[in-house]
């Protein structure tokens, strides 16, 4: 039977849109500079190590917190104020310091002239276990629908996210294709909730033997070249 042809594209984020362990590492200075600044208490019973250390333990411990990554800072950071005898009320200060680092993100080069163009062709959407909040980078415009798994309730791999994009962008699963860079999470997921799946690989990796994606690209041309005899226009008012 010949596969249906692509209606939507959903992406994941981090290390697929742009690389997210020097924009993690970055934003984990800047906080700690901050809290240096204004909760010295803090800094002065641990690192930056051991606060994530921490809230490794606090995962542990609280396996909600495996899908509520803000949370979970934010849980770290009031053990920790606590812990020192820091003054709470700079706690939320410490979150907003963080989240916007966390969301100064640099896209890949092939990005958003990508998007741009595949934007005009079909739909698009983004599903992530991480916390990028689109609006604040900047790229929301391009997607039309977006699924955090910590507002969701759940996260990759569960097909319960992928069918959530399909049906808000109005498309059977056969219909769209999810991009990402993660071999279990994003590619195997995304397939056995019926979906196709194109591996990001930036990164020169190997895939674990039993996965095997539609397709594997190194950057979104490459997509878009693998996407050109698969898609059906969308019209205008659809690709809004």
């Amino acid at each position: 039977m010949q596969p249906a042809p692509i209606k939507a594209v959903l992406f994941d984020l981090d290390d697929t849109l742009w690389p997210i362990v020097p924009t993690i590492i970055r934003a984990e200075t800047l906080l700690f500079d901050w809290l240096r600044a204004h909760a010295p208490a803090v800094t002065q019973e641990h690192t930056i190590e051991t606060l994530r250390a921490r809230r490794m333990a606090l995962m542990e411990a609280e396996p909600r917190y495996r899908i509520d990554l803000p949370g979970l800072r934010h849980a770290g950071l009031t053990e920790a104020f606590h812990a020192s005898g820091a003054d709470p009320v700079h706690i939320d200060g410490a979150m907003t310091v963080f989240n916007d680092a966390r969301n100064a993100v640099i896209p890949y080069d092939d990005v958003l002239p990508s998007l741009a163009r595949l934007g005009s062709q079909l739909a698009l959407g983004t599903i992530s276990n991480g916390s990028a909040d689109l609006e604040a980078i900047g790229m929301a415009g391009h997607f039309r629908i977006s699924i955090a798994a910590h507002q969701f309730g759940s996260a990759k791999p569960d097909p319960a996210i992928f069918l959530a994009a399909c049906t808000a962008l109005d498309v059977d699963p056969a219909e769209a294709v999810y991009v990402g860079d993660d071999p279990l999470l994003d590619v195997d997921g995304a397939q056995k909730a019926g979906l196709r799946a194109v591996w990001m690989n930036r990164f020169d990796r190997v895939l674990p033997a039993h996965i095997r994606p539609d397709a594997s690209c190194t950057s979104l041309l490459e997509l878009e070249h693998w996407l050109a005899d698969r898609i059906v226009l969308a019209s205008p008012a659809s690709a809004r």
